[in-house]
């Protein structure tokens, strides 16, 4: 009984968090930083179209849901490199141990990062011959446990900074998940709230100015530094809650479909659906796709953007104790071209 009411408990802190993030304006398109926290981690996932919070349970857990830790039975690495959109590269790398009765733990680093670039001014819009470049990282550190045979919570905390030219911003979030196998033929379900943290500002030499204090009076100095306030900017706060079931469920086969609604505090909500067919737990085809709620462009006019994704995976048992994950997913971002991503994944 009291394990039931410690699960109660964490459901209603989640949906706590779910109202204070649902009290910020509608539709703040733009109006965050680090919004590589935002990129789907994983082919798994994205190839399901973002259909994953009831779903995940291996070490891309750390992204979706915190609580998929939990239900991992051996250790797995991953390693992710794509050429993410306008030139961006994405890298990423994840590991997960279970560790028992102590549950799981898990740490990841992401990173994105673009070319460097020409420094231009008005005066010198050819080039000062100098050049700039722009990073964005985040250490993940993560734990989940099974409270009961149905119920798992998991957790993370990570730092996050953003750099461009000399100038840096920093800061620190959580992550809450849950999920819960229902009696109903086993229909999961997920949630969690991601980016829970302080706003971030940059800061740095690039906003270094010589100022007179007072224009009016002479013989004072007239080249005092000073520093232009940036504004702070929130994390892209983001609450997903989610249904899975295995629609097909027989030997050697399964067929998993899942839906997940995603309420995030700079965009408008989304719901996505997905499914993956699995066979023999060796070859694996997946599809989904995004639907943005009805959300206003810069002029007015009401429109419903939409992602598909489709991918696919293959599982090759190396010896007993080591296997090898390759996933792909291929997604559609209309105006923005396309994507293709691939994850690199070992299990033992």
């Amino acid at each position: 009984m009291r394990t039931v009411n410690k699960s109660k408990s964490v459901v209603i802190v989640i949906l706590a968090l779910f109202m204070v993030s649902s009290l910020q304006a509608v539709s703040k398109r733009g109006t965050t930083a680090a919004s590589f926290l935002e990129i789907g981690i994983g082919a798994r996932g994205t190839s399901m179209g973002n259909a994953h919070v009831a779903v995940v349970n291996d070490v891309n857990s750390l992204y979706w849901n915190p609580a998929g830790l939990a239900l991992m039975n051996k250790g797995e690495v991953s390693f992710i490199k794509t050429n993410w959109l306008a030139g961006i590269d994405f890298n990423n790398v994840s590991a997960a141990f279970p560790m028992g009765s102590l549950g799981t733990i898990g740490m990841a680093l992401t990173s994105i990062s673009v070319d460097e670039m020409k420094v231009r001014t008005i005066d010198q819009p050819d080039g000062t011959g100098e050049k700039f470049g722009a990073t964005d990282m985040s250490a993940t550190l993560g734990w989940g446990r099974n409270f009961t045979d149905r119920f798992s919570f998991g957790a993370n905390i990570k730092y996050i900074e953003e750099r461009i030219w000399h100038m840096k911003a920093s800061s620190v979030a959580v992550d809450l998940g849950t999920t819960f196998r229902s009696q109903f033929k086993d229909v999961k379900i997920g949630m969690s709230v991601s980016n829970f943290g302080n706003k971030m500002q940059l800061k740095g030499d690039d906003t270094l100015i010589e100022v007179d204090v007072a224009p009016d009076q002479e013989g004072n100095n007239s080249r005092i530094n000073a520093h232009l306030d940036t504004d702070y900017w929130s994390l892209p706060l983001t609450f997903r809650v989610g249904v899975a079931a295995d629609v097909l469920n027989i030997p050697h086969a399964k067929l998993t479909l899942a839906l997940d609604a995603a309420h995030p505090n700079n965009y408008s909500e989304s719901i996505s659906v997905g499914g993956e067919f699995n066979l023999m737990d060796m070859a694996f085809l997946r599809a989904g796709q995004t639907f943005y709620l009805d959300d206003v462009d810069e002029d007015g006019n009401q429109y419903s953007p939409e992602e598909f994704s489709v991918g696919g995976g293959v599982n090759i048992l190396i010896n007993r104790n080591l296997r090898f994950k390759l996933d792909m997913a291929y997604s559609d971002w209309g105006i923005l071209s396309d994507t293709k991503r691939f994850s690199l994944s070992l299990e033992f």
